[in-house]
């Protein structure tokens, strides 16, 4: 019998735990009476530097529940993509597959079922896809899908609505774990990893408690960073813009000479201010964007530790 672990990764959701905690255990009971996984299958939350309680709620529960409540205590915050990847790397060494899913619950939990069964069929990877977004605002459900159809558009493979709510065997964790990174982007590394897999399909739930930590900023951050770290499509798009423009300047130099000849020309200060302006941003903005470019060459270079374990809560844990 394969043994499972649900990965959670919490950032201030003490409002969330106390629903989330109970939810997640009683999914490992159902299933565990069904034959579909081991007893000692559990659920790994993942505190990302919490400034709330949810690290003193998340020990209170490994107390009550030993053998089913895991905790990773992570040294600081890091962000949610480098506190899930502390949670799979830190649960592959304790059980045989893995599950993923956000704290808050708008990822229906009923569908782990239908992932066990197709990793029981042979897929190593099985993504949880939103089938429809009607609890998002409009604002939300329309920047989403622009994300990823943006993706798309960059040459970035992705599944389409589809977040970090996944299953990955244990090999597929561990080859995951061979990407060493440091601008993660989870969403397109996976897809990477070249095993079976599959989908299933749900509608996306209220957020159970609390609110969302993944403001606008945020979502434009994690777009920005899965298009630098995956695609070299805007760096193609300078040098195509470069190319039109010098078409351009070629036509209005061909136009300059004519006029010339004609003896219409006059000395405009107007136009060579406007020229000089937009070739001006035009640089600034190609050195900027090339310039992520190598930002983001310095940072990997350092291969500096992506997340530091302060503690580990497990079945497994020893009072010194």
């Amino acid at each position: 019998m394969d043994r499972l672990g649900i990965v959670v990764p919490c950032y201030n959701e003490e409002e969330v735990f106390p629903i989330s905690a109970p939810v997640l255990r009683g999914v490992l009971d159902d299933l565990v009476a069904k034959g579909k996984i081991s007893a000692d299958s559990f659920v790994l939350f993942v505190n990302d530097g919490s400034k709330d309680n949810t690290w003193d709620l998340i020990e209170k529960e490994h107390e009550k529940y030993p053998t089913q409540i895991f905790g990773v205590k992570l040294a600081g915050n890091v962000g949610h993509q480098y506190a899930l990847t502390a949670g799979l790397i830190t649960a592959k060494d304790f059980c045989d597959v893995t599950v993923s899913i956000d704290a808050d619950l708008q990822d229906d939990v009923k569908v782990i079922e239908e992932m066990i069964d197709k990793f029981h069929d042979g897929c190593d990877i099985v993504y949880g896809v939103r089938s429809e977004r009607k609890t998002d605002t409009f604002f939300k459900r329309t920047t989403a899908q622009a994300f990823y159809k943006l993706m798309a558009g960059m040459g970035v493979k992705t599944v389409y609505n589809h977040a970090d709510y996944r299953l990955m065997s244990r090999r597929a964790v561990e080859q995951f774990s061979q990407y060493g990174e440091t601008n993660l982007f989870i969403r397109g590394i996976v897809p990477l990893l070249g095993y079976k897999t599959d989908c299933v399909y749900y509608q996306r739930l209220e957020r159970a408690a609390g609110e969302s930590k993944y403001p606008l900023s945020k979502m434009l951050a994690l777009a920005f960073n899965g298009i630098s770290s995956f695609s070299i499509k805007p760096i193609s798009m300078i040098l195509g813009a470069g190319v039109v423009m010098l078409f351009i300047a070629l036509a209005v130099a061909i136009y300059s000479i004519v006029q010339y000849f004609l003896g219409h020309v006059e000395p405009g200060w107007t136009s060579l201010m406007l020229s000089i302006w937009f070739i001006g941003g035009m640089q600034l903005i190609s050195i900027g964007l090339v310039g992520q470019y190598i930002g983001k060459v310095y940072i990997e270079v350092k291969h500096r530790p992506r997340y530091n374990i302060e503690k580990v809560l497990s079945d497994e844990t020893k009072e010194n």
